[in-house]
């Protein structure tokens, strides 16, 4: 009797374990190979250099929307709508909403972006309006990816639940090789290895 209670729990655990396993694994597989590669790629960024792109464009404020560059009451504002539209419309930089930092002869607005920098840039007295753009490359773009570096709260909501699959699948699989220990004799020392060998190479070799 107490076999086939051993037996049937056995089996609910097996089924369960399995399908967490699998659907963990199906969630977290393309995104897990992405980080996989791109974590070689950081490991080896020296040996993987791209030349950057720089783009420039200028402008200048017409009259009217100069008057509109009033400083704020604080130093970190955003431009006016107004003033926004046209930097948009003749530079490409996007700066609606932008947190901007307000001086006396100048307003600057730092645009950050996976795989390059941006930042742009209007004179409060000439009105002149300077937007530099620069593109490191796609692998720089997958590598900030990777990073979570100025990708936005969307892709950092992902990544967070994306390791939360992780967990999951590591985890079930280390239930399931308990599961399975009896039958393959190598099972503890390959689990003891794999956590043993990067601890030693940390204690040996990172000063």
């Amino acid at each position: 009797m107490r076999d086939t209670v051993d037996r049937t729990r056995r089996a609910f655990w097996l089924k369960h374990l399995h399908r967490w396993h699998w659907i963990s694994s199906a969630v977290s597989l393309v995104v897990l190979l992405l980080f996989s590669v791109t974590g070689f790629t950081l490991n080896h960024a020296a040996q993987i250099e791209a030349a950057p792109r720089v783009q420039r464009h200028a402008a200048t404020l017409p009259a009217p929307l100069l008057r509109q560059l009033v400083a704020p009451g604080h130093k970190s504002a955003p431009v006016p709508a107004a003033v926004a539209a046209f930097v948009r419309e003749r530079t490409g930089a996007d700066i609606a909403g932008r947190d901007a930092e307000w001086s006396a002869d100048e307003v600057y607005i730092s645009l950050p972006r996976p795989g390059g920098d941006a930042w742009a840039s209007i004179d409060r007295e000439t009105g002149s309006v300077q937007y530099e753009l620069t593109d490191r490359g796609w692998l720089a773009w997958f590598n900030d990816l990777h990073k979570g570096r100025n990708t936005g709260a969307a892709w950092r909501w992902f990544i967070d639940i994306f390791a939360l699959a992780c967990v999951v699948f590591a985890a079930t699989g280390l239930l399931l090789l308990k599961m399975h220990a009896r039958q393959r004799g190598m099972t503890w020392p390959l689990v003891a290895l794999g956590f043993v060998l990067p601890l030693v190479l940390a204690l040996l070799f990172i000063h």
